[in-house]
């Protein structure tokens, strides 16, 4: 399958300082901001905020 630039790959960087990351992909178009989830740091032991990282 191709990569679409619609959709492209980000970085979600953990806002706790610990390095931990995820890669997803996200939609452009329905969210052109910044995205921000709350998802588990296992360096921090809890669940943190991680944002996107350009």
């Amino acid at each position: 399958m191709a990569r679409s630039e619609a959709r492209p790959v980000v970085t979600l960087r953990s806002t706790a300082g610990t390095g931990q990351s995820y890669v997803t992909r996200k939609s452009r178009r329905n969210s052109p901001d910044r995205l921000v989830l709350r998802k588990y740091d296992p360096a921090a032991g809890r669940h943190v905020l991680f944002r996107e990282e350009r």
